[in-house]
């Protein structure tokens, strides 16, 4: 069994989206990459699977 979630569009979305803003604004960035763009570099860090965020869904 995997342990790594999969997440659908919108919640990969809402997690670069999220990574992007923090980086943008000054959060250290946790992999080392030549990239400069926010969302670049939060991409880089999704594909590496090391963001720190859970996805809460709701199964009503």
């Amino acid at each position: 069994m995997s342990t790594q979630q999969h997440y659908n569009r919108y919640e990969k979305a809402r997690i670069l989206g999220a990574r992007a803003l923090q980086i943008s604004y000054g959060a250290p960035v946790l992999i080392d990459t030549d990239q400069t763009e926010p969302i670049l570099i939060a991409a880089e860090e999704y594909d590496a699977s090391v963001l720190p965020f859970t996805v809460r869904r709701d199964n009503t």
